[in-house]
């Protein structure tokens, strides 16, 4: 189940936000390599230096997966860090893994927002984006700053709720740490099995109470980590987790978004058009209604004949989604486009950049721009 190495760091290279990347050579190979790229998650390990004998888990080198192509530190073995100072939390995340993390839940008995969110059940019709990739994060955040800046209104106060069904560490995501950095993500919430949020919460449900009543969102984006799990068939897909999402927004008496994972360039033909993983998780999962966004011409906006024909598709494998959901048509154009373009991070789904796949960006931004709209008629004088 895990391939093992240990090895010796060679370099410490760039960090982010929770993460540090290392070279490290290996006392066995891997494949045909006897050096890697790893990351380390200090709060778990400790402090990396070149020199440092450390233990890998190799498993994804080993078997030719992604994962970012990064082997994962378990432990610098002869130098291993203090015991973390005694304090409250006793909620433990990655549970019966050889790494299992305690952190202090934010809605547990010993967190001093307990109080606050011991009897919150209401999200007060706050507007939430609920998207299957994580690549949809910073594109949503796009277009929702784009249409307050459009508007002359301040962009909303955003709040990322990262999902477990990709990575666990939230370290992990250099779009994260990109986007919190720029200003654009206020908090971040990690729920279920994730951890490394600036809240921790145990459910979708907790952690979107915890968004809104102690991180203050005027905008919640749901998505799971980077590294989704996928087994080319309709059920065997981490992201079918976006239409349970839509039903804990729809309970709490939020406003649910549905971004419709969208590509004119995927060559497999199940995720042309509306991916059949959106059409599974809102289409069967989702029980709520949200507002499914459906992205559009802009007048004006030149449109070449494999453009129209993309988002008629698009538009019809929305409708039949409809109802119970609620189709709102948004016009994407080159405004919006330069403004994905602008963005602070790198945009990427599936290997493939906003000037190969635009429509997969732009479908994410439209949500966003829907999105701001909702939440700045909540906040008179946004």
């Amino acid at each position: 189940m895990i391939s093992w190495r240990a090895g010796t760091v060679v370099q410490v290279d760039r960090r982010w936000s929770g993460a540090v990347e290392l070279r490290v050579a290996l006392e066995r190979p891997v494949g045909d390599g006897d050096e890697v790229r790893a990351l380390a998650y200090p709060a778990l390990t400790g402090e990396p230096e070149a020199g440092d004998r450390v233990l890998l888990n190799v498993s994804a080198q080993a078997r030719g997966l992604g994962t970012g192509g990064y082997a994962l530190v378990v432990a610098l073995p002869d130098r291993l860090p203090p015991d973390p100072p005694p304090g409250p939390g006793h909620l433990v995340k990655a549970r019966y893994t050889p790494l299992q993390a305690m952190v202090l839940g934010v809605d547990e008995q010993e967190s001093e927002h307990h109080a606050t969110l011991i009897g919150a059940d209401d999200l007060a019709g706050l507007p939430v984006v609920v998207a299957d990739l994580h690549s949809a994060v910073p594109a949503v955040l796009a277009g929702a700053r784009w249409a307050a800046e459009r508007a002359g209104r301040r962009p909303p106060r955003a709040v990322y709720l990262m999902t477990d069904g990709g990575a666990l560490p939230a370290w992990f995501s250099r779009t994260v740490a990109g986007l919190r950095d720029a200003g654009w993500v206020a908090a971040t919430v990690t729920v279920g099995q994730a951890f490394g949020g600036d809240l921790e919460a145990v459910t979708v449900h907790s952690g979107l109470l915890a968004a809104y009543l102690v991180a203050r969102a005027e905008l919640v984006v749901v998505a799971q980590g980077p590294g989704n799990l996928g087994t080319g068939t309709r059920w065997g897909y981490s992201g079918v987790a976006a239409g349970e999402a839509v039903n804990a927004i729809g309970v709490l008496g939020g406003h649910p978004v549905a971004a419709l994972r969208v590509s004119g360039a995927d060559p497999r033909d199940r995720h042309r058009g509306v991916s059949h993983h959106s059409l599974t998780a809102y289409g069967r999962v989702a029980l709520a209604p949200a507002d499914l966004v459906v992205p559009t011409v802009e007048p004006g906006d030149p449109l070449t004949s494999e453009r129209a024909a993309l988002l008629a598709h698009v538009a019809r494998q929305a409708d039949d989604l409809c109802p119970p959901h609620r189709r709102v048509d948004v016009p994407t154009g080159p405004a919006l486009r330069a403004a994905l373009a602008a963005s602070p991070v790198g945009l990427s789904t599936m290997g493939r950049r906003l000037e190969e796949d635009p429509e997969a960006f732009l479908a994410a931004a439209a949500a966003g721009v829907h999105a701001e709209s909702l939440g700045a008629a909540r906040r008179p004088g946004a």
